[in-house]
């Protein structure tokens, strides 16, 4: 979305359309559930904030009590079944790696169960926008740089305005309106927002898809083990495919030699498999691992209180 008093009068310009009209479909996209959201995206690496993926074998006898403990956790935005061993997987954010830790061992000591922690090591890909036009292949490219970790020092009033873009914005003619106060005008916060995308806190205020509905049915998680002295090229080269939505190198744990991560989307499981028979060979990649979505159990973002 466009940062600006009336940001849907600015897309129906791109539209050859009307600010009433494009209210009104993005209304009906969000009724249908197409659109889940229209929000911040925030980075919160660049907050200092950080995230991990975890990985359990979880009996089937346990699966309904151990998803009811971790969706609890409002650290956890994501949480899917997938097929393999290793049939729950899950992302937690903390303040720190140490609180990961700490939650991660209270977890099993509360439910009898051994969470892999699988950290960051390198961001490849991180902010892609599907192509719902496309009946081909899933997704655009992303031509941003992936978001690297810092910590970033937000002034008072930053902080009041990150907090509530955190919420979903109503469809409505002027949506930042509601985040005026008696300190900020309307004109103060677009320059907050702009600033914090500058600053890279923002990666873009837009409207989150569910993908799904949009024909994008088949989502991996793929997972392969490759040297370390390739990592990085072979990370960008599986980043740069137009199928990637995420992509990073991730921490190993014993039993687990894979260590670069990618999801990836499609119209069909065999778009996604030519993809990824085409990669592993031109990359020379011997073992990997292709890990479907059975079941999506959560997927919510973390809300921070930043003030």
């Amino acid at each position: 979305m466009p940062i600006c008093r009336r940001p849907f009068a600015e897309i129906a310009k791109t539209l050859d359309s009307n600010e009433s009209q494009v209210l009104k479909q993005a209304s009906e996209l969000s009724r249908l559930g197409v659109i889940r959201r229209i929000s911040a995206i925030v980075n919160y690496y660049a907050l200092g904030i950080t995230s991990t993926l975890v990985a359990a074998h979880v009996p089937q006898k346990n699966i309904k009590e151990v998803v009811a403990a971790i969706n609890a956790l409002k650290g956890v935005s994501h949480n899917y079944l997938r097929n393999n061993y290793y049939n729950l997987w899950f992302t937690l954010q903390a303040e720190t790696s140490e609180q990961i830790e700490v939650t991660l061992l209270s977890l099993s000591g509360q439910l009898s169960i051994d969470f892999h922690n699988l950290p960051v090591k390198q961001v490849f890909k991180l902010d892609v926008r599907f192509d719902a036009e496309s009946q081909g292949q899933a997704l655009l490219r992303d031509v941003s740089e992936a978001p690297q970790d810092g910590n970033v020092r937000l002034n008072k009033n930053q902080k009041l305005v990150l907090s509530k873009l955190q919420d979903d914005l109503a469809l409505v003619a002027k949506p930042f309106e509601f985040i005026r106060s008696d300190i900020l005008n309307e004109e103060g916060v677009l320059k907050i927002i702009t600033d914090l995308v500058d600053k890279g806190v923002i990666r873009r205020i837009a409207g989150v898809v569910d993908h799904r509905k949009l024909g994008f049915t088949a989502n991996v998680l793929f997972a392969c083990k490759v040297p370390q002295d390739r990592v990085v090229v072979t990370g960008k080269r599986l980043a740069n495919l137009s199928a990637v939505s995420h992509c990073y190198e991730r921490q190993t744990f014993e039993g687990w030699p894979y260590n670069l991560f990618a999801m990836m989307h499609g119209r069909s499981m065999g778009d996604i498999q030519r993809v990824i028979a085409k990669f592993t060979k031109a990359e020379a990649v011997e073992s990997f691992l292709l890990l479907p979505t059975v079941t999506e159990l959560k997927k919510q973002p973390v809300k921070h209180q930043f003030y």
